[in-house]
């Protein structure tokens, strides 16, 4: 299933946290897939290593 932007519902499909979109569970099991970006509701379990999302150090 592909999702279109226009058919985004609010508190459905995502919410807004200090101006910025957080998707839901709901949204990003119906996206169909896992991006391994580290959603915060990812249910697909992935989770990114604290040590990966560190700036490195040159």
């Amino acid at each position: 299933m592909r999702l279109q932007s226009a058919s985004l519902v609010e508190g459905r499909d995502y919410y807004l946290e200090n101006g910025l979109y957080v998707f839901t569970a709901y949204y990003l099991r119906q996206r169909g897939y896992c991006c391994q970006s580290g959603c915060r509701h990812c249910p697909y379990g992935f989770r990114k290593e604290k040590e990966n999302c560190r700036p490195s150090q040159s």
